[in-house]
């Protein structure tokens, strides 16, 4: 029998008099967030809302509409853009020429040469340095005993992209430092610093990989050639920087939140603990519980209708990917961690042509994560508050501080 709890509690009340900013990145960390949106989901499905950077948007809150949008490419377009934040009429660098930016055909034209090292048999053979490391990682954080969340699972995904760039030993401590600054900097400025200097950095390494390449995701990338011509320099980059973005950050912070709902619920960590609940099916409900991603924009096509409502070409619609997996019409107690939840189609990763394509390499590290603390660690105390940063794109904790209590017998493996 699945156990399951309410990770925050509900309010009741009347719907808020003043229309719900949902691109504030301080709406998502309010306790009250899942009664919020389903009194904004049980208003209107769709609706026009508007965005603090972008004007206004079509707001999609229902699970089935999300699916209809995400799976239709050809009226719902990623060209002009993915993710708020870009400005109104603004197209955002890179618009037709990255994986993130592009439909079909072009879109998978563009995946191809990734797809071998990041597919389920790319995961399978990093499973066990992925494993060693998590090991590694943990242990030494157990040593350690007061720790900060955030600064332990960090490295996993960090390591894991140098891996698969095939970082020289020389740089990977310079590398590490600018995706630190890029991904995990305090302010905008500092993040945008540290994009400024990876991307000169993969722009040399391109150019070396392309003269004299390797069996890495760098040189597959450089060396790729789409109706016999190869992708420009910087289109390589492009797609690479969109990669190690993907790639660490959804693994950091999906991790980070999920560690978070388990220290909020230790008997769902139990669960885990004692092998009465399986890492596959709770990693899943994790992903949708947590929902880091918390939106994905498109750019209608043709003029349409959705849910009702007549979209006009060229109009922004969002899905909140958090509302969507969040739905009672598709998920029984959507706001309960079900651990053995099945079927569970969420959308955390994406739908359709633009499902993640590193989506098996990061289940694969999260569950490595994951099993390593479960391994070492019987409990995990916090030792002050947390720190939610704000940001839409990949929602998450900028600080995590707690205890890691080490087990006395380590769970069979």
């Amino acid at each position: 029998m699945a156990t399951s709890t309410a990770p925050r509690p509900l309010t009741s009340g009347p719907a808020p008099a003043a229309p719900v900013d949902l691109s504030d990145p301080a709406l998502w960390t309010r306790p009250d967030l899942p009664a919020v949106v389903d009194r904004l989901r049980a208003a209107g499905p769709v609706q026009r809302t508007g965005t603090a950077d972008d004007g206004p948007v079509w707001s999609v809150l229902s699970y089935d509409l999300a699916v209809e949008v995400l799976k239709d490419a050809a009226t719902y377009s990623s060209e002009g853009g993915s993710l708020l934040g870009a400005g109104a009429g603004n197209t955002p660098v890179g618009a037709g020429r990255m994986m993130a930016l592009t439909d079909p055909p072009r879109h998978r034209e563009l995946r191809a040469p990734a797809t071998p090292f990041l597919s389920p048999g790319g995961a399978r053979g990093a499973a066990p340095g992925i494993t060693e490391l998590s090991h590694r990682i943990v242990t030494a954080a157990v040593e350690r005993g007061e720790v900060d969340l955030v600064d332990v699972v960090s490295p996993l995904p960090l390591t894991v992209m140098c891996d698969l760039l095939d970082v020289p030993d020389q740089d990977r401590e310079m590398v590490v430092q600018v995706c630190d600054d890029a991904f995990l900097g305090s302010t905008a400025q500092e993040r945008r610093a540290g994009h400024q200097r990876l991307i000169p950095y993969l722009m040399h390494q391109v150019m070396k990989r392309r003269a004299d390449p390797r069996d890495d995701l760098i040189s597959m990338m450089a060396t790729y050639r789409i109706a016999g011509r190869l992708l420009p320099v910087e289109d390589v980059v492009l797609n690479l920087d969109n990669i190690v973005v993907g790639g660490v950050q959804t693994v950091r912070h999906t991790a980070v939140m999920g560690l978070l709902a388990l220290v909020r619920h230790p008997e769902l960590w139990h669960r885990l603990q004692s092998g009465e609940a399986a890492m596959g099916p709770a990693l899943d409900e994790l992903l949708r519980w947590t929902s880091v991603g918390l939106h994905t924009l498109r750019t209608a096509t043709r003029d349409t209708v959705l849910g009702g409502h007549d979209i006009r070409r060229g109009e922004r619609v969002v899905v909140w990917t958090w509302a969507a997996n969040h739905d009672p019409a598709a998920f029984d107690r959507p706001h309960d961690i079900v651990l053995d939840r099945s079927p569970n189609r969420h959308v955390a990763l994406g739908l359709g042509a633009h499902y993640c394509i590193g989506a098996p390499l990061a289940k694969t590290e999260l569950s490595a994560l994951f099993t390593a603390l479960l391994d070492r660690v019987e409990r995990i105390e916090p030792t002050g508050p947390v720190r939610y940063n704000r940001s839409i794109i990949n929602f998450g904790l900028d600080h995590f501080p707690v205890r890691l209590l080490a087990r006395r017998s380590r769970r069979s493996s």
